[in-house]
């Protein structure tokens, strides 16, 4: 009897080409969402490397487009300046991981976990080219979170084992520039800023 309904259920979805053409298109996503030792890398290495791949977050998917490094204890614009503290222990985590936090009391903004355990950095994602379900620039690590509703809900997920919720690989060519993170007070001779140029 199991085998009768599993036949129905395959020719029924097998008869919804929309059903059909999600599925396909989320297990080549799968083949492709970066592992865990792409972030486990140096900061910076992983901060060029990031540009120009697809980040998913439910149904949503953007071209990464510009991005920032916070480097460890030494960095005075990294969260974790100023030690371990309980806002800012997914950063002292498992790479791969979302950082999430609040700024200004209105925007959320979304960060990626690198380097080695115990070692606390991270890339914030400062925007995108949305590619799905619309065509969209979106600029400001604020804009991104609020257009795609990632929330406080969303830190500490593992990126690197959610489909729904991850950055896969995209064979893309791109050029890119370094400049002075902005938005911040300390260490602004720093050319951790990365963005997509055409």
């Amino acid at each position: 009897m199991l085998a009768i309904h599993l036949r129905v259920f395959i020719s029924l979805f097998n008869n919804n080409s929309a059903s059909t053409s999600r599925l396909n298109t989320v297990i080549q996503m799968t083949k492709h969402i970066l592992p865990r030792e792409f972030y486990e890398r140096n900061t910076l290495d992983v901060s060029k490397q990031l540009l120009g791949k697809v980040l998913k977050f439910s149904h949503y998917r953007g071209i990464i487009t510009e991005i920032e490094a916070y480097i460890g204890q030494d960095d005075p614009a990294c969260h974790a300046a100023k030690g371990y503290t309980p806002r800012n222990s997914v950063m002292f985590g498992i790479a791969g991981f979302s950082y999430i936090y609040f700024i200004y009391g209105m925007y959320y903004c979304l960060n990626i976990v690198t380097e080695k355990e115990g070692f606390p950095a991270a890339i914030l994602i400062r925007g995108i080219e949305l590619i799905e379900p619309v065509q969209l620039t979106i600029n400001g690590p604020g804009k991104l979170c609020k257009y795609l509703s990632i929330s406080k809900a969303n830190n500490a997920f593992d990126l690197t084992t959610d489909h729904n919720f991850c950055v896969y690989n995209k064979d893309k060519k791109i050029k890119y520039i370094r400049t002075p993170r902005i938005g911040i007070k300390k260490g602004t001779d720093k050319l951790w800023r990365f963005k997509i140029i055409p």
